[in-house]
């Protein structure tokens, strides 16, 4: 009855209420994070990127769903302060387990993501996706996720008040398997990719109301 349900509401701790309005709102922003996401890869499917001298492009979020969706359920579900924006997957890290700068060393044990991860329909012969099983080590990740470890201790720590997110989340290889970044690519294709990212990383940064955001190039060192 009404009645009866209030006293069980009434009775019900003040803690747990808050737990799991807590709960609901965590739920909340990685649900809307994984719908810009989605929303930004059916964009981008529109656009053709398969010409020189792009032959292969993978997409983690994709054939790695579960792995990825662990990490942005677990790590992307409240506001941020700072945003390190990474660019696009590496053939050994975010392309192999959908994880941002993903060394599977470091995305297995310090970040403690799980998931099985699928192989893309045009998987490359010279960058076959392990997973979180793949052993070669990714350079930038390593040194990224390093760093994070030496400065914050643990991943609960770096996460209370930052986030890790690509700008794009495509792979995009040659015919020998070399990587190609956004920044390499030609023509009007190149501006659609950015106006698409832009409005993604726009509402990113609007959801998660980040103050601040690193950019992490080639060098490896951060700066506004």
């Amino acid at each position: 009855s009404m009645v009866s349900n209030q006293l069980l509401e009434i009775e019900e701790p003040a803690e747990n209420r808050v737990w799991k309005r807590e709960t609901i709102i965590a739920s909340m922003v990685s649900n809307q994070l994984l719908e810009i996401e989605e929303r930004l890869c059916s964009n981008l499917s529109a656009v053709t990127l398969l010409h020189d001298p792009v032959t292969t492009i993978y997409n983690p979020l994709s054939y790695a769903a579960e792995s990825h969706q662990c990490y942005v359920h677990q790590y992307g579900n409240s506001r941020k302060r700072i945003l390190f924006l990474g660019m696009n997957p590496g053939p050994y890290g975010m392309a192999q387990n959908g994880v941002p700068f993903g060394d599977s060393h470091f995305v297995k044990g310090w970040l403690n993501i799980t998931g099985s991860v699928q192989k893309p329909a045009n998987e490359h012969p010279k960058r076959p996706i392990r997973g979180l099983d793949c052993d070669r080590r990714e350079v930038s990740g390593t040194r990224f996720w390093g760093l994070m470890e030496e400065l914050c201790g643990s991943a609960e720590r770096l996460f209370t008040n930052c986030y890790v997110h690509n700008y794009c989340p495509l792979c995009f290889m040659t015919k020998t398997g070399k990587n190609v970044t956004p920044a390499d690519l030609k023509g009007a294709d190149r501006k659609l990719l950015e106006q698409h990212c832009d409005v993604a990383l726009l509402n990113v940064i609007e959801l998660l109301q980040v103050r601040s955001w690193k950019i992490c190039g080639e060098t490896y060192k951060c700066g506004t």
